[in-house]
C-alpha cells in the first residue's frame, strides 16, 4: 500500500512538473513573440505609413490576441491546476479587455499599413505627398474658410507636398490662424513685432549689451558658419546675417535657456521651407541676395515664431543643464533595452554611455545625422506629432539606432564610438527614412499592448505558481 501510495504521489509530482514546465514554455514563447514583433520582424521590410482617421477593419484585430495568449490545457494538471486555469483566464480577460481599449483608443489615429510592393516603391518620393489621392485630401482640408488642424496633421505625418509645406508647417504650428479671414492680418502683425523685437534688441551698439549678451552674440557668431557645413547655400554671408539675428532675438526674448549651441541647427528646416516660396529650383543655386529685404525679413519673422512654437513644447531641452534632454536618453537606453536586449547588453558590455552619442541626435533633432534634403520630410512628422513630439523621439531615434542593430554587436567601444558619430547615411534616400519612421510608429502603437501582455503575463504566472503551493 505504501508502495503505492508513493507511486501515485510521484505520478502527480511528474504531471505539476509537466505542467509548469510545459507552462514556463508557453509563457517564454510569449515573450518571444512578443519581443520578435517589437523588433520589426513582422514589419514586411520597408513599409509606408499612413495616419488617416479610417477605422482598423475589426477582423483583424480580432484574429490577433490567439498569438499572444497563453494556452493552458485541462488534460495537462489535476483539480488544482483547473483552478489555476479559472484564476488564469480570468485576469488573462481582463488583460485583454485592456488591451482592446488601447487599440480602440488608436484607431482614430493609427495608420494604415500597406503591404503592396507598388507601395513600397511610391515610398522613395517622400511618402506618397505627391499622390494624386493625397493632394486631394490636403486640398480639401486647407479649401476650408476654418481648417481642422487635427485633421490636417493626420495627413501631414506622412509627408507634405513641398509647395504646401510653408502654410502648412505655419498652421500646424499654431502660428498662423486656422480662420483664413484672420491669417493675413495676424502673419503682418506677428511679421512687425518680430522687426520691433530686432530693432530693440540685435540693431544696437555693443555698448548698450550686458557682458553676458556680447558673450552670447559671439558664440551664435561664430556657430552660424559652421551650421550644415556641406550645404553651400548656408555658407552665404547674408544667409549667415538671417541665422544670427534670428537666433540672438529668439535667445533674449527665452533668458531661462539663453542660445544653446544646436538651436543653430533647428532654425535651418524652417529658412529652407519658407525662403521656397520665394526661390526656385534647388537649393543649391539659390541666392538670398536675389530677394528684397521686405520678403527676407518676413523669412525672418516666420523662421523666429515657428522656432518659438516648436522649443515651446521641450523648454527643459535648452535650460541650465539641459535636464529635458538628459531625461529622454535616458529613456531611449530603456527602450533600446526592451527592443534588442543583444545590442543593448553588447554596448554596456562595451561601456558605451548613451549620452555619449544620443545627447547630440535629441539636441539638433538628427539634423547633423541625416543628409539635408531629407530634413524637411522628417519634420513634416516631428511637427505633426505637437506637444507628443519630444516622447516620440525615442522611438525614432531606437528606429534610428537599431537599423545598424548587427553592426553595432560586431563592435569594440572605440571602432562603436566612431561608427555612432559618422553613421552612413549619406547616401540615404527617403525610402530609408520612411522605413525609420514606420518602425518607430508601430514600437510606439504596440508598447502600452506590450506592457499588458508581458508584465501581465508575468504577474499571472507568479500568481498562478504562488497559488499552486498553496494548494499543496
Amino acid at each position: 500500500m505504501k508502495n503505492e501510495n508513493h507511486n501515485n504521489w510521484e505520478e502527480d509530482q511528474r504531471k505539476k512538473e509537466i505542467t509548469m514546465t510545459s507552462s514556463d514554455s508557453r509563457f517564454n514563447q510569449t515573450l518571444r513573440n512578443v519581443q520578435g514583433l517589437l523588433k520589426g520582424r513582422s514589419i514586411p521590410g520597408k513599409v509606408l505609413l499612413t495616419r488617416r482617421s479610417d477605422p482598423l477593419d475589426d477582423s483583424n484585430l480580432k484574429e490577433s490576441p490567439p498569438n499572444y495568449e497563453r494556452s493552458y490545457s485541462y488534460n495537462d494538471a489535476g483539480t488544482s491546476d483547473r483552478m489555476a486555469k479559472e484564476v488564469e483566464d480570468e485576469v488573462r480577460n481582463t488583460s485583454l479587455q485592456t488591451t482592446t481599449t488601447i487599440v480602440n483608443k488608436l484607431k482614430v489615429s493609427t495608420s494604415n499599413i500597406d503591404h503592396t510592393s507598388k507601395e513600397v516603391q511610391k515610398s522613395s518620393i517622400g511618402a506618397r505627398a505627391t499622390d494624386s489621392a493625397r493632394l486631394a485630401k490636403f486640398t480639401k482640408e486647407l479649401s476650408g474658410t476654418t481648417i481642422i488642424l487635427e485633421k490636417l496633421r493626420e495627413l501631414a505625418w506622412s509627408g507634405i507636398p513641398d509647395y504646401m509645406r510653408p502654410l502648412i508647417w505655419r498652421l500646424i504650428l499654431g502660428y498662423a490662424p486656422p480662420n483664413s479671414d484672420r491669417r493675413e492680418g495676424v502673419l503682418r502683425r506677428k511679421r512687425l513685432e518680430y522687426l520691433d523685437c530686432v530693432s530693440q534688441y540685435y540693431d544696437i551698439p555693443d555698448s548698450e549689451r550686458s557682458d553676458d549678451e556680447i558673450n552670447m552674440l559671439r558664440q551664435i557668431a561664430v556657430d552660424c558658419p559652421r551650421t550644415v557645413p556641406d550645404v553651400p547655400f548656408f555658407q552665404q554671408v547674408q544667409v549667415q546675417k538671417s541665422l544670427e539675428r534670428i537666433l540672438y532675438t529668439w535667445a533674449i526674448r527665452h533668458p531661462a535657456s539663453g542660445y544653446v549651441q544646436g538651436i543653430n541647427d533647428l532654425v535651418t528646416p524652417f529658412l529652407v521651407v519658407f525662403l521656397s516660396e520665394h526661390l526656385e529650383g534647388s537649393i543649391d543655386n539659390w541666392s538670398i541676395s536675389d530677394l528684397p529685404s521686405e520678403k527676407i525679413s518676413n523669412v525672418e519673422a516666420d523662421c523666429f515664431w515657428c522656432l518659438s512654437k516648436l522649443l515651446d513644447g521641450m523648454q527643459d531641452h535648452y535650460t541650465f543643464a539641459q535636464p529635458g534632454i538628459q531625461r529622454l536618453v535616458f529613456k531611449l537606453k530603456e527602450l533600446v533595452r526592451r527592443i534588442d536586449e543583444p545590442v543593448s547588453r553588447h554596448m554596456e558590455e562595451q561601456g558605451l554611455e548613451f549620452l555619449q552619442f544620443a545627447f547630440r541626435w535629441f539636441n539638433c533633432l538628427l539634423i547633423r545625422e541625416i543628409p539635408f534634403h531629407l530634413v524637411t520630410r522628417l519634420w513634416d512628422t516631428y511637427l505633426a506629432e505637437g506637444d507628443a513630439l519630444p516622447d516620440f523621439l525615442v522611438y525614432i531615434f531606437a528606429s534610428f539606432l537599431l537599423t545598424w542593430s548587427d553592426k553595432l554587436q560586431e563592435l569594440e567601444f572605440q571602432d562603436m564610438v566612431l561608427f555612432l558619430q559618422h553613421l552612413p547615411t549619406h547616401n540615404w534616400t527617403h525610402q530609408e527614412l520612411e522605413t525609420v519612421l514606420s518602425r518607430a510608429f508601430m514600437w510606439h502603437m504596440w508598447e502600452p499592448i506590450y506592457i499588458v501582455i508581458v508584465f501581465g503575463s508575468l504577474s499571472m504566472s507568479l500568481w498562478i505558481d504562488q497559488r499552486r503551493k498553496s494548494l499543496e
